[in-house]
Order: C-alpha cells, then sequence, then structure tokens
C-alpha cells in the first residue's frame, strides 16, 4: 500500500505541522510520507507525529529536501 503523500516544501512552521496532523486526523491512512525543506519544520514535525502516538520509521535527507516516513503505533 503506497502512503500518502503531504508536500509541505516551502512552508514555514506551523503550516507542515497542521499538514500532517490533518493527514493524521483525516484516519484513513496508516503510513505518511512528509516532505519538507528545513530543519525546523522536520524536527517539528515529528515531534507533532510522535505527540499523536505516531512512529518515525525513516527519515531520508535528499538534495535540501527532507522525507519524514511516519507509521500509526
Amino acid at each position: 500500500m503506497m502512503s500518502k503523500i503531504v508536500d509541505a516544501r516551502g512552508l514555514s512552521c506551523p503550516q507542515p505541522v497542521l499538514m500532517t496532523l490533518d493527514a493524521i486526523k483525516s484516519g484513513t491512512d496508516s503510513e505518511l510520507e512528509v516532505i519538507v525543506d528545513n530543519m525546523a519544520s522536520r524536527e517539528n514535525v515529528v515531534r507533532a507525529a510522535e505527540s499523536k502516538g505516531w512512529n518515525v520509521s525513516d527519515i531520508k535527507d535528499n538534495a535540501g529536501d527532507t522525507q519524514i516516513f511516519i507509521r500509526k503505533g
């Protein structure tokens, strides 16, 4: 099953966190891929996901973008 992608590149906090939380709240996916392009968003998205009981399964840095893979706990 493909994970849902939340593309938050070019956005500053709190927008990436709000987009991630909206995707978590939708309840339709058990895995999300969140793409951000700055360190503050990366840290805040990880913290927000973990606060909702989700686990970070992988983080990949690629040419200025960061892919954060999270799974329902």
